[in-house]
């Protein structure tokens, strides 16, 4: 029998994952390869789902797996896969260090509420809204949690240890520079890692239980599984000892029974009856399906109602940056931008809003740091999902990045020839911010920096060029906006609410002009 062993394979395989998942997000340097990347994240449920659903591929069934897996053995991917859950693993082994006894107990489901949250997200899913698993889907809480609170510590010890190793003349590592986050952002990212870390020491695993929409659904499915883990009718005399290690608090001593649909699958219960009483068997699924009551038609009908409620109002949250006035009174010529810039691959706003989780994956593997995240730039139906913020950096052109590891399709991968013509916005010269226009002196950084050539210098007055753009060549790579030094800009990137085709830019003939002779 593999049970006794079950609770160790299950740690090793958790450990694996997460060390995994963490390095994801943390790794500033960028030493992942896209093909390490996809292993590890192919399995996490949402992301697979949701770009599933986004490209209709067959290559991408992580979460056919994971079904699969959970109608066999349960929810397993809740202990062993899913990178939150095991971070709440982790809090409650240092709650066992500063508190011994760590007891558990029994305590009833709250169908009502994790089974309406689960439909109302299905819901919001169907109608192309991902809003729902923003604040709720597993991996993207984690990915927040890491990317905007525990890279920038990982950043800061990796500088300050460049500092001391410089004192001695080494200078094997190298600064980071860090951005700063969106303050709304910032402060979700803290909200969600104290609300974790609460709900977990004070009641174990009941975000999984009550909030989570994988554990819901999960758990629903588990109710159908082969293998389910079972009280001994005979042997159990009732002591308690595998209730008080149950983390889901899922066992019910009193009649004898195991709550499978909330069992998170952590095999703590099995190896802990002195009397052998708890089992990980095979069970029939007619028992299960015979047990089950008949579904209260009055409240589906009334969950689908409030749902399709809730999704016609998604409409109502139009604010962004653009709309928002600037409150400096000594600008000549406020920036006013209508669209967001969203990254290159992610075809359109729409396109993005609805496929994009939050997870900040992007965020965390983009060199430039140009992509980062937001609060409202999207409105209410794309909150907190990342943006394109030239005040940071430029779209480097030659980088694929993003969209080699988006796990939700968000953001699609390109070859090098399609990102180099995409057209993410089109600069905008506003010449009453210009410094040549204003203080009569030579700038030209903005075309200096464009790799298109898309911004050119012409004549202006005596000796002096002024900027131009040539929006046809124009790709909305940011780098004229990010090096303009005007406040506010002379130049900046409106975003096109579809990506559009750029010109390629002309490309003098060098070669064909110089002699085939050497010149000396």
């Amino acid at each position: 029998m593999l049970s006794p062993f079950l609770k160790k394979i299950r740690v090793v395989i958790a450990l694996i994952f997460f060390t995994l998942t963490l390095l994801l997000f943390i790794d500033f340097t960028n030493t992942f390869s896209i093909t390490l990347i996809d292993a590890v994240l192919y399995l996490q449920f949402v992301p697979s789902l949701v770009k599933f659903i986004n490209l209709l591929s067959f290559s991408i069934i992580g979460f056919l797996i994971i079904i699969i897996l959970t109608l066999l053995f349960g929810r397993v991917y809740c202990s062993t896969i899913c990178p939150l859950g095991i971070l709440q693993d982790v809090f409650l082994f240092f709650k066992r260090k500063f508190k011994k006894k760590n007891i558990y107990t029994y305590r009833k489901a709250s169908n009502w509420t994790r089974y309406s949250i689960m439909i109302v997200t299905i819901l919001f899913l169907i109608a192309g809204s991902t809003i729902m698993l923003i604040f709720l889907d597993p991996y993207s809480i984690f990915g927040k949690i890491t990317s905007s609170l525990i890279r920038p510590i990982i950043v800061f010890i990796n500088n300050l240890t460049v500092q001391l190793l410089s004192n001695f003349n080494n200078y094997s590592l190298y600064p980071f520079e860090i951005k700063s986050p969106d303050p709304g952002s910032l402060i979700f990212s803290i909200l969600f890692l104290v609300l974790i870390a609460w709900m977990t020491i004070r009641f174990s695993r009941l975000y999984c239980n009550l909030l989570c929409p994988v554990g819901s659904f999960l758990g629903f499915l588990s109710r159908y599984s082969l293998f389910k883990i079972s009280l001994d009718q005979t042997t159990c005399n009732q002591c308690g000892i595998c209730a008080n290690v149950c983390k889901a608090e899922c066992i019910d001593i009193l009649n004898k029974k195991v709550d499978f649909s909330r069992c998170v699958g952590c095999f703590n219960c099995l190896d802990s009856c002195p009397h052998n009483g708890v089992h990980f068997t095979f069970k029939r699924p007619l028992n299960t399906l015979q047990k089950q009551e008949a579904p209260n038609l009055s409240k589906r009908n009334f969950l689908i109602s409030s749902g399709l409620l809730l999704i016609s109002g998604l409409g109502i949250s139009s604010i962004t940056n653009a709309q928002r006035r600037s409150r400096r009174r000594f600008v000549q010529t406020p920036i006013r931008k209508e669209h967001p810039v969203t990254p290159p691959g992610s075809i359109s706003i729409n396109h993005y809003n609805e496929n994009c989780t939050a997870c900040y994956l992007c965020v965390s593997v983009c060199p430039t740091q140009v992509i980062q995240p937001s609060f409202l730039t999207f409105g209410l139906k794309g909150i907190l999902q990342p943006k394109m913020d030239y005040s940071a950096n430029y779209c480097n052109y030659d980088c694929l990045r993003c969209g080699e590891v988006c796990p939700t399709g968000a953001i699609l991968p390109l070859t090098l020839e399609e990102k180099q013509l995409t057209q993410l916005g089109k600069a905008i010269f506003v010449k009453k911010n210009c410094i040549v226009y204003t203080d009569n002196t030579d700038c030209g950084s903005c075309s200096e920096y464009c790799p298109t050539k898309a911004v050119d210098m012409k004549p202006f007055r005596r000796n002096l060029f002024i900027p131009y753009v040539v929006p046809e060549i124009c790709i909305g790579c940011g780098a004229c906006e990010y090096v303009c030094p005007t406040e506010p800009k002379a130049i900046y990137v409106e975003g096109n609410p579809v990506h559009a085709l750029a010109k390629k830019p002309e490309t003098k003939k060098i070669e064909e002009e110089t002699s085939d002779e050497f010149p000396f």
